[in-house]
């Protein structure tokens, strides 16, 4: 049930980054495909590449020809998977936006838990992976990271690693965008007052491809962020200020 992108009929948009992933683009977009149009609301894919350097742009531009719900995005040059959310955060049409990895480790049969938690007041649903499948010095480094950024921040995310989220589009107007950004969205979130939850999600092997991140280019950027957020906590404004009751009164006269 995928759709041309169209502002008033797209329900949910997937936001995927891509840095050389060429093995893995159409696999991952068939498997999702696959799950979406089980929910069976209007939604898009939006393939953000990161000026790959591998075969990735020429995959996505074979898939577009026949997959009527992908869109894709270049970069002009290498950003970074924060650079690639942002930019799609910008330029996605629908009311809910999914974010996940290119390298299929992250499972599209959550999508529906993610969304079934999008509920009520929660303006985000963070995946948690219930059991990490990568190597033994990843997945303690990350404990550890995780335990030093919840300290210096003050907040308390189990699995800040973990993109693969759920989030509701108004929520992202006003986030500030930099490199490491989506590491600390959840934080950055709840800094401007919204709810954030987190829920289980699977987690599998890396089969295609090369993993682009490692200890060396995350720890030093990784702790200077940190403080850079307790800053940001001191001086942030919340985002949902105006009051829901005259938002409503000015969408009736429109």
């Amino acid at each position: 049930m995928g759709t041309e992108n169209n502002y008033h009929s797209v329900y949910l948009s997937v936001v995927i980054p891509v840095f050389n992933e060429e093995e893995n683009i159409e696999p991952l977009v068939d498997e999702i495909q696959e799950v979406l149009d089980k929910i069976e609301k209007p939604y898009e894919i939006l393939l953000i590449d990161d000026c790959s350097t591998d075969g990735s742009y020429d995959v996505m531009k074979k898939l577009r020809q026949i997959k009527p719900c992908l869109r894709i995005l270049r970069h002009r040059i290498n950003f970074g998977q924060s650079a690639g959310q942002a930019t799609g955060f910008a330029y996605a049409d629908g009311e809910i936006i999914i974010t996940m990895d290119g390298d299929q480790q992250n499972d599209p049969a959550d999508i529906p838990a993610l969304l079934d938690s999008l509920k009520d007041d929660v303006a985000a649903v963070c995946g948690m992976r219930r059991k990490r499948m990568d190597s033994v010095v990843k997945r303690y480094s990350s404990k550890i990271a995780n335990a030093y950024r919840n300290f210096i921040t003050g907040d308390k995310i189990s699995d800040a690693g973990c993109t693969f989220r759920a989030i509701r589009r108004d929520s992202l107007r006003q986030i500030q965008v930099f490199n490491g950004m989506h590491r600390f969205l959840p934080t950055l979130l709840r800094f401007q007052g919204y709810k954030v939850v987190e829920i289980p999600v699977n987690h599998r092997p890396r089969m295609l491809g090369y993993t682009k991140y490692g200890i060396g280019n995350r720890l030093w950027r990784g702790i200077i962020d940190c403080f850079a957020m307790r800053w940001i906590k001191k001086r942030a404004i919340r985002g949902d200020r105006v009051e829901t009751e005259y938002l409503s009164k000015q969408q009736a006269l429109r």
